[in-house]
């Protein structure tokens, strides 16, 4: 590696810019730096990407940042990076991408294999299971066994990801068998909780004063609200309009809407009251959905290649005047903020309006319209940049503009189609049309996050 070129950290090391654009560091300082990386960062370059998007704490790092350093002691306010934290967010994509397509996959396999009530349960309960043993070890010196804690964080992650996938396909199967609305509901409750997940970080950055008492809260609270699916999901059935059918310790969500469904669908429900082990047949799902499925893929395609991996690194112009608007709070507030609301905002508008229809041309192309907000987003002040150095859009409120433009329409172009799919295909098909609809999702998500690493190496 030529050691003339700056080193290129990791793509979302952290999404909250520092006033490390003011702190000049001195020959003395520069000298004493030891850490792994530090031969690879020539002298008087600007500060890896992993710093200067860091916020501002006593610690000069987020958690994982922090678990993965060269400093566990977090006494001490000196930063010590590291390879493991410089490039953690490149593993975690890598991590959490490639079992959400395998299991997506299964999901589909096992659709008249296991009843939804086994694939949603199991992976609530395995996501629990890796929370709580991540909430135990946040409090746990891994200062010995670094690479060992990595590893373990990375396939908790690949895990994690693959249970929730799971579990989300097999409520998109069974959201398809019920009302549109219902569809569109759960659709809308994801959002709902990025935009709470961004909300949570602001008033952290406001108030908490050490990492790991925050990032305990984070765990116990996420521990809490899995807790809480679980017990919710075991009292669904005892609502009138959900009731279930119990079939040899197998029971079905077969209210006045599924009934039909568990009847007349011999891939769910055999004569004998088994489950029945047929593969859904995938060819005339496709014939049906193949154009809401691409634009479903491309629609969260654009938005996880220029979301967090651009937006996150777009910093105010007047971020050298030490504003906590423009520095602190800046990203956290127009990029992840803005999306996540503007996403929910999206989503739920498709509950009142439902244009353009599910055969209509206009869908798709709208889909492909949103390509514009690509070079949108790469012409604001994104930082630092290495290949295009010419900035058009110099103000700050283009990004808060361009981030609500993404999530809109992220939220409204990605939910029409995810609901319309299962309504396109017979009533017996739908559970498994939702499934195909989630891995055209996933696949769109996986591709996008791919796509983001070039991406950003072209700014």
């Amino acid at each position: 590696m030529d050691s003339t070129e700056p080193l290129q950290s990791s793509l979302n090391s952290s999404y909250l810019p520092t006033a490390l654009g003011n702190h000049v560091i001195s020959d003395d300082e520069d000298s004493e730096d030891h850490s792994p990386s530090a031969s690879l960062i020539p002298k008087n370059s600007p500060a890896p990407l992993a710093v200067r998007y860091s916020p501002e704490d006593s610690y000069s790092k987020p958690y994982w940042l922090y678990k993965f350093s060269n400093n566990t002691d977090h006494s001490s306010g000196e930063e010590q990076s590291s390879d493991l934290s410089n490039y953690f967010e490149s593993y975690l994509a890598i991590a959490s991408t490639v079992p959400s397509v395998v299991c997506l996959i299964l999901n589909y396999v096992l659709v008249n294999r296991l009843s939804p009530n086994m694939r949603i349960l199991s992976s609530l309960f395995v996501i629990l299971l890796v929370f709580v043993i991540t909430t135990v070890l946040v409090k746990v010196d891994v200062s010995d066994c670094r690479m060992g804690f990595f590893t373990g964080t990375l396939v908790s992650v690949a895990v994690v990801s693959g249970a929730s996938n799971i579990f989300s396909g097999s409520m998109f199967g069974i959201s398809g068998q019920f009302p549109m609305r219902i569809s569109q509901a759960l659709i809308s409750g994801q959002a709902m909780g990025g935009t709470l997940s961004a909300v949570a970080s602001i008033v952290d950055l406001a108030a908490a004063n050490d990492v790991t008492n925050s990032a305990l809260a984070y765990f116990l609270t996420a521990d809490i609200f899995i807790l809480l699916c679980i017990i919710s999901y075991l009292l669904l059935p005892k609502l009138a309009y959900s009731r279930s059918v119990v079939a040899k310790d197998l029971w079905f969500f077969c209210g006045h809407y599924m009934l039909g469904s568990t009847h007349n669908n011999p891939g769910v429900m055999s004569e004998g009251g088994g489950a029945a082990s047929a593969v859904p047949p995938l060819q005339p799902i496709l014939q049906k959905t193949w154009v809401l499925g691409l634009s479903v893929f491309y629609v969260f395609f654009v938005s996880i290649m220029v979301f967090p991996a651009v937006s996150s690194g777009i910093q105010s112009v007047e971020k050298d005047s030490g504003n906590p608007w423009t520095t602190t709070y800046f990203v956290p507030l127009t990029s992840f903020l803005l999306y996540n609301f503007a996403d929910f905002c999206g989503r739920q508008a498709t509950a009142w309006l439902q244009v353009p229809g599910p055969t209509s041309r206009v869908l798709p192309a709208l889909v492909l319209c949103r390509s514009i907000i690509v070079p949108l987003l790469m012409f604001c002040n994104y930082q630092p940049r290495e290949h295009l150095h010419t900035v058009l859009f110099g103000h700050d409120v283009y990004p808060v503009v361009f981030n609500c433009l993404l999530g809109l329409s992220n939220g409204y172009l990605g939910t029409l189609p995810m609901i319309y799919g299962p309504k396109v295909v017979p009533r017996e098909l739908a559970e498994a049309t939702g499934v195909v609809m989630s891995f055209f999702l996933t696949l769109g998500l996986a591709a996008g996050s791919a796509f983001s690493v070039l991406l950003v190496h072209c700014i």
